[in-house]
């Protein structure tokens, strides 16, 4: 093997750029002040019944012709020519240029730009300065994938000016944990602090990792119950097809998803398969009840992160959460707590299939097809159920533990994952193609990872293993 920042480099996706002197970019001390500060939660009036988180769940039901996209996707930067993971400061060079060129609106916390939106879209910081795009719900995969390109036009163009480069991958292939800035966001270091105590890769899962995410919509809570059941089965076909995460700290790891790998020792509370979803009473309440026995991580008062890791939402409804005696939840604080839970498949106003490594940008269409192509058709979501039905709890969690080493050659049944990749794929372009939006081009890059058997990490590992 060549040294790291070789392997890093002939990565997948890494941006190559020429860094500009110093000098040229004193004139980013002078940036005009934020547009936008992050809204401030305060205590509630009146207490929430277990019936209003419900209904805020069943709130995201919708008729078939207003359901849309979302897509979120991460990558790693970092800087070309000490070959470091960026720090805040340079981060904070390329939210403000594409703030002030392109028209953002800045997110600040503390005096510090941490993110941007703009006309439904977000950028924002994970706790290592993974950089993501959580994209604003779009119709059709063509302005998914044009919103993508978009966006990476922004940042490439300016991380060309700086010296920076970035990486499509699951998990950072070459940087420590103890190398990788913590960003300037308060709630990151009180996860940070309580990570070690519920499993040894939680830190691995907050600073080295990277996925791309697609957000779907349901039209009642039948509708959501099924669509749920399908991503948990279906899951381990997606992680197989993009495994994107080999390498951990310059060396391979064993496993084709380590970043998949790294959820299955961060938290039991809070991460997993979720076997009661698979139950005959399994709804919106029964998810409810399921977030309500997550530990909390922060509450959000007056500007400022409460540290109260550990500690139960049930009580902080009953006003007996410890250190906020006599506090109420608010609907934000709902809202927030929701996103603290992080199983394969996660539950809001809309659906979330999280079980993707990021990739290279060929890729990150890919996703939002796939699951779309599955799910927004009837026949197709019919198929796909079918599929789901016939697997077992034991055939489930397998698959969950063994893709992540062994991605599309996993064996399964009477072949393997990639025979049931193909199976999905073909479901999947029957949907789309019925949709009558022409959208079937967005599944070509999976089918020929499908058809060949070898997923991005099985040629990176080749060239590991060869010609580097």
């Amino acid at each position: 093997m060549q040294n790291t920042l070789d392997f890093t480099l002939k990565s997948a996706s890494s941006c190559v750029a020429t860094r500009i002197p110093l000098q040229h970019r004193k004139r980013w001390s002078g940036r005009r002040h934020v547009t936008c500060r992050c809204a401030v939660a305060s205590s509630a009036t009146a207490t929430l019944s277990k019936e209003d988180l419900v209904r805020y769940l069943s709130s995201g039901c919708k008729p078939r012709e207003k359901w849309r996209i979302g897509t979120e996707h991460e990558k790693l930067g970092y800087d070309l020519t000490t070959k470091k993971r960026l720090s805040y400061e340079q981060i904070e060079i390329i939210l403000e240029s594409v703030a002030d060129r392109y028209d953002w609106e800045r997110i600040v916390e503390d005096g510090k730009t941490i993110g941007l939106k703009q006309n439904g879209q977000s950028v924002t910081l994970e706790p290592g300065g993974q950089f993501e795009l959580s994209g604003a719900t779009l119709e059709t995969l063509h302005q998914t994938c044009a919103e993508v390109n978009s966006h990476l036009y922004q940042v490439k163009s300016i991380a060309e000016e700086i010296g920076v480069g970035f990486l499509g991958t699951g998990f950072d292939p070459k940087w420590r944990y103890e190398d990788v800035p913590c960003m300037p966001k308060e709630r990151y270091n009180i996860m940070k602090n309580y990570m070690p105590t519920k499993g040894s890769l939680g830190r691995d899962m907050m600073f080295r990792s990277c996925t791309i995410q697609v957000n779907l919509d349901f039209e009642d809570e039948a509708d959501m119950i099924e669509k749920f059941r399908i991503g948990i089965a279906l899951q381990p076909v997606a992680t197989a097809l993009f495994a994107n995460s080999p390498f951990k700290e310059g060396k391979p790891t064993g496993f084709k998803s380590w970043r998949s790998h790294v959820w299955e020792d961060t938290d039991p509370d809070r991460c997993g398969t979720l076997p009661f979803v698979f139950d005959s009473d399994f709804g919106f309440e029964r998810y409810v009840d399921y977030v309500l026995d997550v530990p909390m991580y922060f509450v959000y008062r007056e500007g400022k992160y409460m540290n109260v890791a550990g500690k139960s939402f049930r009580d902080f409804m009953n006003g007996t959460l410890e250190g906020l005696e006599g506090e109420y939840p608010t609907m934000d604080d709902w809202e927030s707590h929701l996103t603290t839970v992080f199983p394969e498949v996660r539950l809001k106003k809309f659906i979330e299939m999280r079980g993707a490594d990021g990739g290279p940008w060929r890729l990150i269409c890919g996703l939002p097809a796939l699951w779309v192509g599955l799910l927004y058709d009837e026949e197709a979501q019919r198929q796909a159920a079918a599929i789901m039905s016939s697997m077992t709890a034991e055939e489930t969690e397998y698959l969950r533990s063994e893709v992540p080493v062994h991605a599309l050659q996993t064996p399964f049944r009477d072949g393997t994952v990639q025979d049931l990749a193909l199976e999905v794929l073909s479901i999947a372009r029957g949907g789309l193609k019925r949709r009558g939006k022409q959208e079937e081009k967005f599944l070509d890059q999976l089918d020929n990872i499908a058809q060949s058997g070898q997923c991005q990490a099985d040629h990176v590992l080749a060239m590991y293993n060869g010609e580097w």
